[in-house]
């Protein structure tokens, strides 16, 4: 059998990455969420997403951060991904200053228990003042806990509106916001329709076992996507899927 596969030579550059990724209007509001899974749809190896990556997704995920306004994460996520303060390089500190960025992204961390450790390294090495993005109804010393570390904000009164965090984050000038997990935080903007992309690497294993998806929680329906490019990345498939609306 020939084999037709494109290997590591196919490998493309930051600069082509970038250029892949763009933005193109920066003032509307969008929703870009970012995951890694193996072939056969796990979304974790050993009860991480990092089994998973590769030197090329790990560049990826460093060109979508160079690029958004924020981040947004789930707490659980920064629990089990072992989140530290997110430090872009020098030549990525540059690109965001041409386009009027700030030089690191904030992350901004969604909990509506607010079960979070003010010491955790997510707060404590951060370059910037990290977001606590829960509801009015969250834990009273919790919150005053955190607010000594982070910018809390209210996205409703009982539960986090995934409508209200959006709104949260445009309003503070933070329009282009990039989800990065996880499953349950996706599931539930997807439940809102909100996710406007989905950049998903395909990593080149077969994990099997009882490894959950991308997306937990949602209600089973179909949502339309485009398919903007797939890019091989030596044995890696970077996907890059627009909402079809």
């Amino acid at each position: 059998m020939t084999d037709t596969t494109i290997h590591a030579d196919a490998v493309p550059s930051d600069a082509e990455l970038l250029a892949a990724y763009a933005l193109p209007d920066r003032a509307a509001p969008r929703l870009r969420a970012n995951f890694v899974s193996s072939v056969d749809g796990a979304v974790t190896l050993d009860g991480r997403s990092g089994g998973l990556g590769s030197p090329e997704d790990q560049r990826l995920m460093t060109v979508l951060r160079t690029l958004a306004d924020v981040i947004v994460v789930g707490a659980g996520t920064v629990r089990a991904e072992g989140y530290g303060g997110l430090r872009l390089p020098a030549d990525k500190v540059e690109l965001r200053r041409g386009m009027g960025l700030s030089d690191q992204p904030p992350v901004a961390v969604v909990s509506s228990s607010l079960d979070l450790d003010p010491t955790h390294p997510f707060f404590r090495t951060a370059l910037v003042r990290p977001i606590v993005l829960t509801h009015e109804d969250a834990p009273v010393a919790r919150r005053a806990a955190l607010a000594a570390v982070a910018d809390v904000i209210d996205c409703g009164a009982s539960a986090v509106g995934p409508a209200r965090l959006m709104l949260a984050l445009a309003e503070r000038g933070m329009p282009q916001v990039l989800c990065e997990g996880g499953p349950h935080l996706f599931g539930e903007l997807l439940a809102a329709d909100l996710v406007d992309e989905l950049c998903l690497s395909l990593s080149p294993v077969l994990v099997a076992g009882g490894a959950g998806r991308i997306a937990q929680g949602a209600p089973e329906a179909a949502r339309p996507m485009r398919l903007v490019h797939a890019l091989p990345a030596g044995d890696m498939l970077l996907l890059r899927y627009a909402r079809v609306r």
